[in-house]
C-alpha cells in the first residue's frame, strides 16, 4: 500500500491548488519576515524557565501549602506570557497601517500617516543594549512628526537579523514596497 504522503510521489500542482495563498487576505497583520534565531533562542529558554516553575508547583503544591504553588503557578503563566510577548514583537504590516510591536507598548501609524519609509546608515543598538554600532536602520517617517526621536522600525543588528544581512535586506524592502503600495500621497 503506497503513502503518497510519506513520499515526493504526489503531484505538486494537484497540492498547491487547496493550499490558500499567503497574499490573499491583506487586510490581515503579517510579519514580512521571520523571528531570527536569536529571538527564538531566547524565547526557549524563558519556556524552558517556565517549566521549570512549573515542576516547582507542582511539588509545592504536592507538599500541602496551595497558596505558595498558586504563586508559583502564576509566576510560571507570567514568564509564559513574555515567551509569547518576546515572540509576537517586530513590524507587522497590512492594508490598514504599520505597526511596531515591542515589548510593552505596540504603535500603529495607519498608511494615510506614513510619508516615508527607507533605510538609512546610522548607529544602531546591538541586541537592544546601550551598546550602539554602526548598521543600517529601517525608519518610519510620519505626517507631522520629526523623524529623529521615533525608534527605527528594523536595525541590521537586532534579534532578528544579528549577522544576517541579506534576512535584513529582505525584510527591509518588503516592508518598504509595502509602504509604496499603500500609502497615499
Amino acid at each position: 500500500m503506497p503513502l503518497p504522503f510519506l513520499t515526493a510521489d504526489r503531484d505538486f500542482d494537484e497540492v498547491a491548488d487547496e493550499l490558500a495563498l499567503p497574499f490573499d487576505d491583506r487586510g490581515r497583520w503579517r510579519r514580512p519576515y521571520r523571528p531570527g534565531p536569536w529571538r527564538v533562542a531566547l524565547a526557549a529558554l524563558v519556556l524552558l524557565l517556565a517549566s521549570y516553575v512549573l515542576v516547582a508547583a507542582v511539588l509545592v503544591a504536592l507538599t500541602g501549602s496551595s497558596s505558595a504553588a498558586l504563586l508559583c503557578f502564576g509566576g510560571s503563566v507570567l514568564v509564559i506570557l513574555c515567551a509569547l510577548r518576546l515572540l509576537r514583537m517586530g513590524v507587522w504590516v497590512s492594508a490598514r497601517g504599520l505597526r511596531r510591536v515591542g515589548f510593552l507598548n505596540t504603535s500603529t501609524a495607519s498608511w494615510e500617516q506614513v510619508v516615508a519609509v527607507r533605510t538609512v546608515q546610522q548607529p544602531v543598538r546591538w541586541l537592544g543594549l546601550p551598546r550602539t554600532v554602526q548598521g543600517q536602520a529601517l525608519i518610519l517617517v510620519r505626517k507631522g512628526r520629526a523623524a529623529d526621536g521615533v525608534p527605527p522600525l528594523l536595525t541590521s543588528h537586532n534579534s532578528d537579523f544579528l549577522a544576517r544581512p541579506e534576512a535584513f535586506d529582505r525584510a527591509a524592502d518588503a516592508v518598504e514596497v509595502w509602504a509604496d503600495e499603500y500609502r497615499r500621497d
